[in-house]
């Protein structure tokens, strides 16, 4: 594996890991809450993280660019259990993906995306990009709620 798929690849199983070390911490009834001020709990926003990780590399394994919206709802996906089998799902996936990278000219290989033609690396990085927008958006949205659990308990 050449050195930039290497790196990307490493950056998104870092990604992987750090969703789910932040799901192994929220408590299953913080998943879905909203603080207030938050448009989307953690849990929606590591949701948002791994399907769009998902719709990319099942859009370059299988050509489906289907957006993963309805088999990640909240009420579809309602457990942290849940949650973590389909992180588990989109991270292989993933790997599928990044078996099919022989070296790092592949990334200037353009490919049809639903928006157009693309090169890959573009692609990987704007994904890598979004997915870590909403990872980052999760875990303020968490201590947002610790915080706010942290006052009530001083206060009460």
């Amino acid at each position: 594996m050449d050195k930039l798929i290497a790196d990307l690849d490493q950056q998104f199983s870092r990604l992987h890991h750090e969703s789910g070390e932040l799901l192994g911490v929220i408590e299953a009834d913080l998943l879905y809450c909203r603080p207030p001020g938050s448009i989307l709990s953690s849990g929606e926003e590591i949701l948002r993280s791994a399907a769009a990780v998902e719709q990319t590399f099942g859009g370059l394994t299988t050509n489906l660019w289907d957006d993963p919206f309805e088999w990640t709802l909240p009420e579809t996906l309602s457990t942290p259990k849940k949650v973590a089998d389909y992180l588990s799902e989109v991270e292989a996936t993933r790997k599928r993906g990044f078996a099919l990278f022989k070296n790092d000219a592949d990334l200037l290989k353009e490919i049809m995306a639903p928006a157009g033609m693309t090169k890959l690396q573009p692609l990987l990085l704007d994904t890598l990009r979004r997915a870590r927008h909403h990872l980052v958006n999760a875990q303020a949205t968490y201590g947002r709620l610790r915080a706010k659990d942290e006052e009530q308990s001083a206060q009460g």
